[in-house]
């Protein structure tokens, strides 16, 4: 949120910040950071490009958990492209401006493509609750022997669309700044700080609060719970499977259990830590508020660039491809 008493808001020949609010990182930090990024960026190029491709040569359409995948692993590898490239370009000291209008659509596809990837994540935890609440009656049905059910496409589709829509007041509500904007506000769906001079511009201090407090209930905290809720049901769910009964059909499904509970538990933790340190800037912006903000930078990607890691262990086209790459 920009200064409204700033004296050169006015002033249009003035130099737009190119930096907004730099947080003090150490050489180490920043290298630790390029790091997790290329690992983002390739790791989630290599999980689309390997299912996705599995998907494309299976004549039955592949299994439906694959498709997920694949939108969560797109959704991640555009947040690492169009916004994590840009902060490390901003971390190697290139100063990069925009202009209000280019600010006011990068921070409404920021918003966007975050969001996705929260919704996306949940969307495979609740499917994959469904999946081991089903797989003793209908095993056959369940990895999609006839091809791509439609529900599934809508479903994804309905995510994109949906947080589309909430990403609009980031559109309308956002705009350059200049050499003495400072930033008060941030949402953990966007920034932990500015970039390429783009902060949020609310017509007061109060309607940035409303609108950050209802991103954070309805978008950020409701998702996390609701993560917690379904791993735990999948976990009661394996748990009295494994008591009755279990047969050399459901083996597929079961192994990929654990994969899953791992992989939405990491983002349980690198979005809950997000948005604990995020907020507490936004509220309570004390002596730590810099240095939870660095925290909350390295949470927001870890996630990211783990994913993929954590789904080449227990994917088994995935771990193929890996084998298959080391050996040569």
């Amino acid at each position: 949120m920009s200064s409204p008493s700033d004296p050169m808001m006015q002033d249009k020949n003035q130099e737009l910040v190119g930096m907004g609010l730099r947080v003090s990182v150490s050489p180490v930090q920043t290298a630790f950071y390029i790091m997790l990024v290329m690992m983002g960026i390739v790791g989630n190029a290599i999980v689309a490009g390997v299912i996705g491709k599995s998907i494309i040569m299976d004549r039955v359409g592949g299994r439906n958990s694959d498709i997920i995948i694949i939108n969560m692993a797109l959704s991640n590898l555009l947040v690492s492209i169009m916004r994590n490239t840009l902060l490390v370009v901003s971390d190697v000291g290139l100063e990069l401006y925009s202009s209000k209008e280019w600010c006011q659509f990068l921070m409404g596809v920021w918003v966007w493509l975050r969001s996705v990837n929260v919704w996306s994540t949940l969307f495979l935890s609740a499917f994959h609750l469904q999946t081991l609440r089903r797989v003793a009656p209908t095993i056959g049905n369940l990895n999609g022997p006839r091809g791509i059910p439609q529900t599934l496409l809508l479903s994804i589709g309905l995510i994109w669309f949906l947080n589309y829509i909430y990403s609009i007041p980031a559109h309308i509500f956002s705009t350059n700044g200049n050499v003495n904007t400072t930033e008060t506000l941030m949402l953990v769906s966007s920034t932990t700080r500015p970039l390429l001079g783009c902060v949020w511009n609310f017509p007061s201090s109060f309607s940035g609060l409303a609108y950050a407090t209802t991103s954070m209930v309805i978008h950020e905290v409701i998702p996390i719970v609701l993560m917690a809720f379904t791993n735990l049901g999948s976990l009661y769910t394996l748990y009295t499977h494994g008591r009755t009964r279990s047969s050399v059909q459901d083996a597929p499904v079961i192994k990929r259990v654990p994969v899953i509970l791992a992989l939405i538990m990491l983002f349980i933790a690198s979005w809950g830590t997000s948005i604990i340190s995020v907020n507490y800037f936004n509220y309570n912006s004390g002596s730590s508020a810099e240095f939870l903000l660095v925290i909350a930078r390295f949470a927001n990607i870890i996630f990211i660039a783990m994913s993929p890691v954590v789904l080449a262990v227990g994917h088994r086209r995935l771990r193929s491809f890996v084998k298959s790459l080391l050996s040569h």
